[in-house]
Formats: C-alpha cells, structure tokens, sequence
C-alpha cells in the first residue's frame, strides 16, 4: 500500500508548506504548522446537489435597493448569555463557544436548550460524551429536558440527516474537534477536519435557517484550537474566562456580527449549574473594613455595562538587579510606561522597587482607561497612605503626563453614583455638565495634578 502523502498547514492562516518548519512563512507565527494527510483530487468533492445549492448566484442589486431589516432575535432563558449573545440568538447564526476544560460550556449550553425546547424544537449532538453522561447531568442540575433532543454522533453526514429530518430550529455541536467527515481521510480534530465540518455546518445553518452552536477546544495558550477561519466563518465568537477552581466564570464576546463586541456576562457557578449574577460590581470589589493602601476602585467599559473593579497594587524594595514588574489583569508592557511617566511628570521613582498590579475578581481590563487607577493606585502603596473612602477613578494617561478622556464617561458616574462612591477622579472632558447628587467631581488634565487634588482631599 502506498504510504499517504502528508503536508504541513499553518493553523493561524492556513498557509500549507511541503516541509515541517518552525516558523510559517506567511503569517510568521512561531510552533503553528501541523502536518496533514494531502487528499486526492476527488476525495473532497461534493455531491452535485451541494454543488449545485452553492452555485446559485444571487442577483446583483444597488445597496440602497436593499431593505435593512433588523435581525430577529430570540432569547434562551438566560440573562447573561442574552446579553453577551447582543440580545438572544439568530435564526440562520453560528455561534462558536471556547474555553478550558471543566469550565461550564456544557453546562450552559444544556440549561439554554432545555429552556428553549419549551416553546422551540431543539438538538443536542454530542462528541464527546455518551447519552447516559448528559442524562446524569441534566438531572444533577433539575432542568426540565424533557422535550430535547439528542444524539451522541462524530460522523458529519449522520449529523446533518438528522438535522434535515428533524428541522430542529437550535442545534448545539459539542464538539466541532470529534467531528469527521468521510470526505476526508485524515483524523477527527485535524485542521482539514475542522475546517471542511464547520465550513459545512455554516452553509446548512444559511440555507436552512437552523441556529447552530459550535464548542470549541482551546489550546494551553487559550486560543481556540484549530485553523485561524474557524473563527471567521462563524457568526459569533464567545470565549469562557476564569479559574475553574474558582466559582465565578466569565463569557466575553469576541467577534459578532449581529451585536457588540467586548459584552461581557458574568456567571455564578453553583450545584444546579451556572446562574447569571445581577450586581456583577460586587465580585470585582473587595469588602474591605476599613481603606487600605495600594488599593483604587476604577470604572470599567465592558461592551454597554460599566463594571467598577478594585485595582491593587504591591509596593516593595526590591533585593534583585532589576526590580520584577508583574500585572495580573492589566497590560504588563504598560505598567513599565507607566512607571516611567510616574517618575518622568510627578517625580516619583520606583526603579529599585518591585511592583505588583492585580485586577481583583481574575477580571481581565484592557482598555486604557485604568491607567489613572494603576497610578494612584501604586503612589497609594509606596506612601503607605490609603486613598480617600468612596473614591472611584477612571482616566487613560499619555507618555506627556496628560489624563485623556474615556468613552461613556457618563454612564460611568452613574454607576459609580448608584453604588454609593461620593468622589470621583475623571479626565476634564469627562466633567459632566450638571451635577450628580451626592457626588463630588474631581476632573483633572494632568497626573501632577490629579496627586496635587488627591493629597487635598486627605
């Protein structure tokens, strides 16, 4: 028998090489190139009728003929998914779901469907677990499953006649790395494997209308595994954060195009499965009993929610040639910019000093705006001193000392007002222009004087 010719194939671009290398030639990405079975000519030919519903061409028409309807929505019982979703799910949308393992996509994808088969058709394919497993499951977490449907199946085109047979309107795919296609030769989870599958998922969910819900593994660096285009074929990426030691997880919505990007839902992991928490706020702040030094509360962004998270900083003399700089949360390359604006426009130095910066609540912020809190923060700890009571702070801080504005800088007051914060520290152009009961508004332009006000308020 004739031994298989093998190619190698980027997973970042999907370059394909006749030679393992360590670095792709195309997207210059590092440890990205896979080996892969090369297919015959006709091995990955489609039937003449796929070839046929792929080939109609649709009629060319004036942008301004098209009439911009908004797309239909409809919710799946669960708050937090909804809003991280942009609103509920879309008929004919492919939403792609990645996270580590054991850390609740399951979990969540089967109380979604088992509230949807109340009023809708519903199908569950499983890979990876038998059906006995999801029975167990569903009964550990009370849902009513009584009107889903499942099927434990690896092979594509078993999967795609039972969704022609039973039309189901919502249909999860857990996962789309034990997916096979016959069309192929090579092993399920390959990059041929995962990008023929979800390609043709894709193509039946547009032509039929069926929701379809793909889980995605994900790599020990966290990125989905797999080809680069699973993620661009797909309607909506979501990605689950968090420790799954920890009882709280994170769904972050990377790609979609039917919503907002960067909307955040915050879940509670508990014995009846995962439970959408209403007042997100409280995770990230701790209840300290009295202030604290190295500790500043900050207004996030997250999508349309703004979220105040606590910022802490470690202050220490550092025993070490070079002092250790270490961020958890927070941009490690900017904390080093900004030690040295901190030194550079308010005369404080911390080259023989070893900083810490920590998130609280294992929440990952990557807008600019807590810039100013990182500051005050880090200033707090070296002076030992704590920062005001009910101070919250938000503000992105340029290489020239200057505080510039952030986005939604009013929505960000009310929370901060709502959750009993009295002072604020915000950028001049954030200032609002009528005042808001019980809030003192401290707006500042630059970060000597943001300290020079701070030290007044003490």
């Amino acid at each position: 028998m004739a031994k298989a010719r093998t190619s190698y194939v980027c997973s970042e671009c999907g370059a394909i090489a006749s030679r393992w290398t360590g670095q792709c030639a195309d997207c210059k990405a590092w440890n990205t190139m896979v080996e892969t079975v090369v297919e015959s000519p006709g091995a990955n030919r489609m039937s003449q009728a796929q070839h046929k519903s792929l080939a109609q061409t649709a009629p060319v028409l004036s942008l301004s003929d098209i009439e911009a309807i908004d797309v239909p929505r409809f919710g799946t019982g669960i708050d937090e998914f909804d809003r991280v979703l942009g609103g509920g799910l879309v008929a004919g949308g492919v939403v792609l779901i990645g996270g580590d393992p054991g850390i609740g996509k399951s979990t969540l994808l089967l109380q979604a469907l088992s509230n949807l088969a109340r009023e809708r058709s519903t199908l569950y394919v499983s890979g990876e677990e038998s059906g006995a497993q999801i029975a167990l499951r569903a009964r550990r977490l009370a849902v009513d499953a009584g009107e889903l449907k499942l099927q434990a199946e690896i092979q594509l085109e078993k999967i795609l006649g039972t969704i022609a047979d039973l039309r189901p309107e919502v249909a999860v795919i857990d996962s789309i790395q034990t997916l096979y296609s016959d069309a192929l030769s090579s092993a399920p989870g390959s990059v041929a494997q995962v990008r023929e599958c979800a390609a043709q998922l894709t193509r039946v969910a547009k032509q039929t209308g069926v929701t379809i819900i793909l889980v995605g593994h994900v790599t020990k660096e966290g990125a989905l595994a797999g080809p680069r285009v699973l993620e661009h074929i797909v309607d909506t990426v979501l990605y689950f954060e968090g420790d799954t030691q920890s009882s709280f997880r994170l769904v972050r919505a990377i790609k979609n195009r039917f919503g907002a990007v960067n909307e955040l839902g915050v879940f509670a992991m508990t014995e009846k499965g995962l439970k959408g928490v209403s007042n997100p706020s409280a995770l990230f702040l701790s209840q300290h009993d009295s202030q604290v030094p190295g500790s500043c509360v900050m207004v996030t962004q997250e999508g349309t929610r703004p979220l105040l998270v606590e910022i802490q900083a470690l202050v220490d003399t550092s025993h070490l040639p070079n002092a250790r700089r270490l961020s958890v949360g927070l941009e490690q390359n900017r904390l080093a910019m900004l030690l040295a604006v901190l030194h550079r426009h308010a005369g404080i130095a911390a080259f023989d000093q070893d900083v810490f910066i920590n998130a609280v609540g294992g929440v990952k912020i990557t807008e600019p705006a807590a810039d100013l809190a990182v500051l005050l923060a880090i200033n707090s700890s070296m002076r030992n001193k704590a920062l005001p009571r009910g101070l919250v702070v938000f503000g992105e801080v340029g290489l020239a000392g200057e505080i510039r504005p952030a986005p939604r800088g009013q929505e960000r007051l009310r929370e901060a007002a709502k959750l009993g914060f009295s002072i604020a520290v915000i950028p001049k152009a954030n200032a609002p222009k009528q005042k808001i009961e019980g809030m003192t508004i401290v707006a500042v332009e630059r970060i000597e004087e943001a300290f020079s006000k701070l030290r007044e308020l003490d």
